[in-house]
């Protein structure tokens, strides 16, 4: 019988997760993926590619390679692979190009641009590409963060981003001070989605002069948490995350801000200086947690109160989901 962390591992290698920004396709990105080394690209027709890096001819890098019309070449021996579906179509030294092998060709997964950033997956998905509901009618404008590196599993980056209770001790800077005791959370969950709903009181923080709003908690297993706001005075902004596991206990957090067209309030590259702030703070007390990653396996004991609420129906989502990779 498999463990739960492997079946963890098992649904993530079939979920969608970012592995670059699109802004940064000027040239091609090395990404990994739960072990897997990637090449990501656009080629000269503007299609976007996520492959395997690996040449199959002598295991050139092809993250360093040149990229062309409509493939991307090893810059070893200048092999090149197509971007649609990774078939070798030249190699230099051949006079008669017919000779190419037949076999030779890179893996080649599907690709989607989205929130500012480009996803895959690794094998047949469980489910659709995240599509968020709240957002679909909001007409958003996009900024992705650069990326950080994290020690610890896509579980504990997701309750990091969406546990209420640690605000008053480590976002002391960013949010100013806030109340200890957490009120009763209005969370609710349906299958992989877990919502909660929560008045923000604008504080003395980075956010005070923003005045009061409403903020849309909400995680999809396994790796989207955001939160959208909603202010009287300016409209809808929205800050996410989409930690992506390069491997089972480490994350590169892709992560990003959004406006809605119409917003009236801070500019995109303010909100993101004040939402980094959240984030670098978090950095140096999520990177020593023990364990690394969700004991899924009960392999430590732990202890939860009402202020985890919306944490637990998380770890429910993510039970779901490897229920449905099974």
């Amino acid at each position: 019988m498999s463990s739960k962390r492997e079946l963890a591992e098992a649904a993530m290698r079939r979920s969608w997760f970012p592995v670059a920004r699109t802004a940064d396709l000027d040239k091609p990105v090395a990404a990994t993926l739960l072990g897997v080394r990637l090449v990501v690209y656009r080629d000269r027709s503007g299609a976007i590619a996520v492959q395997s890096r690996r040449c199959p001819h002598r295991g050139g890098d092809l993250s360093i390679g040149e990229v062309h019309e409509s493939s991307i070449a090893c810059p070893y021996h200048g092999w090149e692979f197509a971007g649609a579906d990774g078939a070798c179509v030249r190699v230099p030294s051949l006079a008669d190009q017919s000779r190419i092998p037949p076999r030779a060709r890179i893996r080649t997964y599907p690709a989607v641009e989205r929130f500012g950033h480009v996803w895959t997956v690794l094998e047949e998905p469980i489910t659709e590409m995240y599509d968020p509901e709240e957002w679909r009618d909001a007409d958003l404008l996009w900024l992705a963060a650069d990326p950080i590196d994290s020690p610890v599993g896509v579980g504990v980056t997701i309750e990091n981003f969406r546990d209420v209770a640690h605000f008053p001790f480590v976002h002391k800077v960013s949010m100013g001070p806030t109340p200890e005791v957490v009120e009763p959370l209005d969370v609710k969950r349906d299958g992989l989605d877990v919502w909660m709903f929560r008045p923000l009181n604008a504080g003395s923080g980075e956010w005070a002069n923003d005045g009061d709003c409403m903020m849309k908690y909400h995680c999809i297993a396994p790796g989207l948490a955001s939160i959208t706001y909603e202010y009287a005075k300016f409209g809808v902004r929205v800050v996410a995350g989409f930690p992506s596991p390069t491997s089972y206990e480490n994350v590169k957090i892709f992560w990003g801000v959004a406006n809605a067209r119409d917003y009236a309030g801070a500019s995109l590259e303010e909100n993101l200086r004040v939402e980094e702030m959240v984030y670098l703070e978090d950095l140096p007390i999520v990177e020593d947690l023990d364990p690394r990653e969700i004991p899924w396996d009960a392999e430590v004991e732990e202890f939860s109160v009402p202020a985890d609420m919306f944490t637990l129906n998380y770890r429910r989502s993510f039970l779901e989901l490897m229920r449905r990779a099974g």
